[in-house]
């Protein structure tokens, strides 16, 4: 069994690709894949994305603003309170990304600073979204106490260091289909290296297909192409992969329950 620990389900293709939801859970199923984590990166998509999940016990939500999305409009009072609703068993997409916007980079510190706040004080892990940002990602981790809430560094491609104090914080890796492609040495290399028991596996579908989809829309049931090729870069059995991904995410968030 297989949890995909970051996808976007309301960004998927259901004109063309899915008839609906179901078809994108029943596809996942053929493929192990049992257990969903729905990323919120904006507020104004959140409650529109609540509602479509709500008859699913086996998928779970975030709630979050993506340092690409600061400017979609925010709202303090608004995001405490939808990171409030019982099904919420995480906070984020959140973080730093100076590689598209570095022009709105303190904006993106000071809402990242305010959403690690109320992760902690709600104690729900944070899913940290991280590019070209790495020494103020972790000092900020740092400096707002994140280690008391935890969290996952999402579809990580940073180094091998920064993995390390990551981990060191408490916080987990989940890796993506990035870690395929042939372009991904680096990467390919950090994984090998990484702890099983602090690894989480991903899709961040509609995005990032792994091999031999890349380029085509991405889906809950290439996580699968993710544990396997895992599997392979550290000499384990998938199995190993599945039954260890799985209970590192039902262990960082607690509040999602099989």
């Amino acid at each position: 069994m297989l949890v995909d620990s970051h996808c976007h389900l309301d960004k998927l293709d259901y004109d063309k690709l899915h008839t609906g939801i179901d078809d994108v859970l029943n596809k996942a199923k053929e493929r192990g894949v049992e257990y969903f984590l729905s990323v919120g990166v904006t507020l104004a998509a959140f409650p529109k994305m609540m509602e479509m999940i709500a008859p699913y016990e086996n998928i779970f939500a975030s709630c979050g603003i993506h340092p690409l999305d600061v400017e979609s409009g925010y709202n303090y009072e608004q995001f405490k309170a939808f990171a409030q609703h019982e099904r919420v068993v995480a906070i984020g997409e959140t973080g730093l990304d100076y590689h598209y916007q570095p022009d709105t980079a303190a904006l993106q510190q000071e809402i990242f600073r305010q959403q690690v706040r109320v992760a902690v004080e709600l104690n729900k892990p944070l899913i940290i979204h991280t590019r070209m940002a790495r020494e103020d990602t972790m000092r900020i981790l740092r400096e707002e106490g994140a280690q008391k809430c935890g969290g996952v560094l999402h579809c990580f491609t940073e180094s091998l260091e920064m993995a390390l104090d990551a981990i060191e914080l408490g916080f987990y890796i989940s890796i993506s289909g990035i870690v395929t492609f042939n372009t991904a040495s680096d990467l390919k290399n950090v994984v090998s290296q990484l702890p099983l028991d602090r690894l989480l596996v991903e899709t961040d579908s509609p995005f990032l297909a792994p091999m031999p989809y890349r380029g085509k829309q991405n889906q809950p049931a290439y996580t699968r192409e993710v544990a396997q090729y895992i599997a392979l870069l550290k000499g384990v059995s998938v199995e190993e992969v599945e039954r260890a991904t799985t209970e590192n995410f039902f262990t960082l968030f607690p509040l999602a329950k099989k």
